[in-house]
């Protein structure tokens, strides 16, 4: 793996254990094996450029693998509902999620961009998968695919929280039984 790719594979993890604050180029760079100066060569803003590129390929990676499972195979429930279950590390909770509770991230519109997008990327697509299920009549005709979608991804990111305060994933998994017993289709 190149330094650039060190860098930034150990600027995802750091940010995903400690935020953008607990992040110091020193912890960056003793992860990555990297040389003193090198963070600066590859990245010349520094920090701020690293942590961009590590979110960017974050959020990223996030998006392909929600875009994986929602475009797979099923109807709408049941392509929601491999989204809402699948494979996650939930007592860590939400690599892009858990940004949204850093302050220097959300104080940066650069830096809150990536995290945007793919929130509103994921979003959009969970609601044309729960208009597809309106027109099937899957769902009732009374949902709305936006409110829908964003009660999933309040689910999901809720979710992450409440298991992360019980250190247990059983309360994630309990929201997700209650939100596709909602869902269920008629």
């Amino acid at each position: 793996m190149s330094t650039p790719e060190r860098l930034i594979e150990s600027a995802r993890e750091l940010l995903w254990e400690r935020g953008y604050v607990g992040t110091s180029p020193k912890a960056i760079l003793e992860r990555s094996g990297a040389g003193q100066g090198s963070m600066y060569h590859h990245f010349k803003g520094g920090k701020p450029d690293l942590a961009l590129a590590a979110i960017r390929r974050t959020a990223e990676e996030l998006r392909a693998t929600a875009e994986a499972v929602l475009d797979g195979p099923g109807t709408p429930y049941e392509r929601i509902e491999a989204y809402l279950r699948r494979e996650r590390d939930v007592l860590r909770g939400c690599p892009v999620g858990r940004l949204t509770m850093d302050p220097d991230v959300i104080a940066s519109a650069e830096l809150r961009e990536p995290v945007d997008e793919t929130l509103d990327a994921i979003r959009e697509r969970l609601a044309g998968i729960v208009e597809e299920g309106k027109e099937q009549r899957q769902f009732g005709p009374e949902l709305d695919g936006e409110e829908i979608a964003s009660a999933i991804l309040a689910t999901v990111q809720g979710g992450y929280v409440l298991a992360r305060a019980s250190g247990s994933p059983a309360a994630f998994d309990a929201g997700v039984r209650g939100l596709l017993s909602l869902l269920s289709p008629r």
